[in-house]
């Protein structure tokens, strides 16, 4: 069975989905973690892996990529309409 997402690092808070996921879909991070996605997510797109608030940082491949808009839950779409350049804000200061 092909994988359907994949987790880069340990201290990530994000998975990337490697094919199209379907709300309701479960799937086993590891033999402590189920999550159940809360939204279609599209290829290449990233699904949270716990509870993140609004102000918290996103991370990916053990970096930071953005920062939480608003609350995300455990499960949902991690896209540009709940995330921010974590980039921009560095470089404005």
């Amino acid at each position: 069975m092909k994988k359907k997402f994949i987790v880069m690092q340990d201290s990530d808070n994000c998975a990337t989905s490697l094919d199209y996921i379907l709300k309701d879909e479960k799937l086993e991070i590891n033999e402590e973690l189920i999550i159940k996605v809360e939204q279609d997510i599209p290829f290449g797109h990233k699904i949270a892996l716990i509870n993140i608030n609004q102000g918290e940082l996103i991370k990916k491949y053990g970096q930071i990529i953005g920062i939480a808009t608003q609350d995300i839950k455990r499960g949902d779409w991690i896209h540009v309409h709940n995330i921010k350049s974590h980039y921009l804000e560095v470089i404005a200061k």
